[in-house]
């Protein structure tokens, strides 16, 4: 038995796993900055909590989904060929956010910024929505063949399933967001999301819940159900955190929870990395899908050597930007004139 492929396969899992719990909590504070902002200040403070590390975040996307192309390019390239629509749409919503993010501050208009924000909010949903679908179609199934084609139209994704992991990421972005917002930010924000958090957790989580299970039934073991009561208490223990206003240890909890859940659905379903609905026999394993030895080896030290770089840059970046933002922080607001017109100003 090769190892490599094993190692590449508990690394992708790490690289999602990473992915949803940073960038997580920046989809919630932008669906959150459509509901659960009150005022021009508030929404300012939720976007300045996230403001230090979100682009950063975003990285680990890139990263999860690079790994994935040049480790398991079979997987890859099924899985985007099956769910091509909705992954269009995930970066459709990623770039959405990413533009509004910038875009938002640039011109003191109410107009302007409720324009941005709904953009903000809604790409955050679709991104969220998006990812939990596609997750949760690669880890219960897709209709391909033995060529690890689709077979049916473009929309044969569009399943109860898909609806059920799309509903699962949108709420645990949701109750992550807020906890994130109860700890990173004072005033308004965090006495409404430390109200919220207990009230929003379970039922938000619930898909999530329900998700994990549904996998763990088609084709849980031991190492997996394990994980997957591991989860349920750190769950229950960041709601009790929650609900006794202790926001650090509440994001802890919902964290690990988060973390036990992935790692229980990518144990339940190894060795395969996408199941066939139409034969057994057409699943996508870790051994038909790996690229060669080489290939494997060559990732492992390249990745070795780097990662622990990247690590150390994002720990230090949180690290720098740790204390809460309240709306005594903020800047006053104003027009932000491009450079270009500067110079031309200037001449």
């Amino acid at each position: 038995m090769e190892p490599l492929p094993i190692v590449w396969f508990v690394a992708v899992a790490l690289l999602w796993t990473g992915y949803l719990l940073l960038e997580g909590f920046d989809l919630g504070v932008g669906m959150h900055m459509l509901v659960g902002a009150r005022s021009e200040s508030d929404r300012r403070v939720m976007l300045n909590a996230i403001g230090p590390v979100w682009d950063g975040n975003e990285v680990w996307l890139l990263t999860a989904g690079a790994a994935t192309f040049a480790a398991f390019p079979l997987w890859y390239a099924s899985l985007f060929s099956a769910l091509y629509i909705p992954l269009v749409l995930v970066l459709l919503g990623l770039i959405l956010r990413a533009v509004s993010i910038e875009y938002r501050g640039k011109i003191v208009s109410r107009v302007w910024t409720r324009f941005w924000d709904w953009s903000i909010g809604l790409g955050s949903a679709v991104a969220a929505f998006g990812i939990g679908a596609g997750l949760a179609l690669t880890t219960t199934g897709l209709p391909i063949d033995a060529n690890g084609d689709r077979v049916g139209g473009p929309f044969v994704w569009l399943t109860p399933v898909a609806v059920l992991g799309g509903l699962a990421l949108v709420g645990f972005c949701l109750v992550h967001g807020a906890t994130f917002l109860a700890l990173k930010t004072d005033g308004p924000v965090r006495e409404r999301m430390r109200r919220l958090v207990p009230r929003l957790a379970p039922v938000a989580l619930l898909p999530i819940a329900g998700w994990a299970i549904l996998v763990e039934v088609q084709g849980g073991n031991v190492f997996s159900w394990i994980l997957l009561g591991l989860a349920v208490v750190a769950g229950v223990v960041g709601w009790i955190f929650a609900r006794a206003g202790r926001e650090g240890r509440a994001f802890t909890g919902f964290a690990v929870f988060g973390a036990l859940g992935a790692g229980s659905i990518f144990a339940a379903v190894f060795p395969v990395v996408l199941p066939s609905t139409i034969d057994a026999a057409y699943d996508l394993t870790i051994w038909n899908a790996a690229s060669g030895p080489y290939t494997l080896g060559v990732m492992t030290v390249v990745t070795g050597v780097a990662l622990p770089v990247v690590l150390a840059y994002q720990a230090w970046t949180y690290w720098v930007f740790r204390k809460r933002i309240g709306p005594a922080h903020l800047p006053a607001a104003h027009d932000v004139t491009p450079a270009i017109r500067q110079a031309g100003a200037a001449r």
